[in-house]
């Protein structure tokens, strides 16, 4: 090695970029969605609320998502199976139990009833119906994993379609939650489960 090369400083590693800061962005742009829904409703809330919120600048919100819609959705499909996870109690009618005991009291706080509500009031838009598409399809999934589980436990029947199922047994909630008005309780949430079984039971047998 000669004496030039011995003093020359070694080159420095590339630099790699992890993307944890945009991990964190994305993140706190999302809690702030949720905090706006929380505090005012889809209809107040505003891309300069969230930013502010958030510590970001509006452009970064813009950049991203592009529309206000999109990030409203996106803050949904976020909660999707983390305030209400999917009960796993090693039988059907355990699952379905907890399920709907689960859902009807994340629908009773101010962050279950604003999800719901803005989950079923998103406009007409191609863009719009296509993420309402994602948003629900993604929901309906992580539910069917109970029935999924059950026809692998030979509770049920192959032929039980678990979307359908798991309509039948959450649409009911929607209902009294969104339209009629009327509670949840227990009575209420164990004849639904009792419907569904005796439903999916008829089809087992059939």
């Amino acid at each position: 090695m000669d004496e030039v090369s011995a003093h020359r400083p070694a080159a420095k590693e590339p630099s790699r970029r992890t993307g944890g800061r945009s991990a964190r962005v994305r993140a706190a742009v999302l809690a702030a969605t949720v905090e706006a829904l929380l505090d005012g409703g889809l209809s107040s809330l505003s891309v300069a609320d969230v930013a502010e919120r958030a510590g970001v600048h509006q452009t970064s919100i813009y950049r991203r998502w592009g529309t206000k819609d999109n990030l409203v959705v996106d803050a949904l499909l976020s909660r999707v199976g983390t305030e209400a996870p999917i009960p796993d109690t090693g039988s059907l009618e355990g699952d379905l139990r907890a399920f709907v005991s689960e859902s009807a009291a994340f629908m009773a706080t101010p962050l279950g009833a604003a999800l719901a509500r803005v989950a079923v009031a998103m406009g007409d838009s191609p863009e719009l119906a296509e993420i309402r598409h994602e948003y629900w399809s993604r929901a309906l999934s992580n539910a069917g994993r109970m029935f999924e589980r059950a026809a692998t436990r030979g509770e049920l029947a192959r032929e039980v379609d678990p979307q359908v199922a798991v309509e039948a047994i959450a649409g009911p909630l929607y209902m009294r939650m969104l339209l009629t008005g009327q509670a949840l309780d227990p009575e209420f949430l164990n004849g639904v489960v009792d419907t569904v079984l005796h439903g999916t039971q008829a089809i087992t047998a059939g």
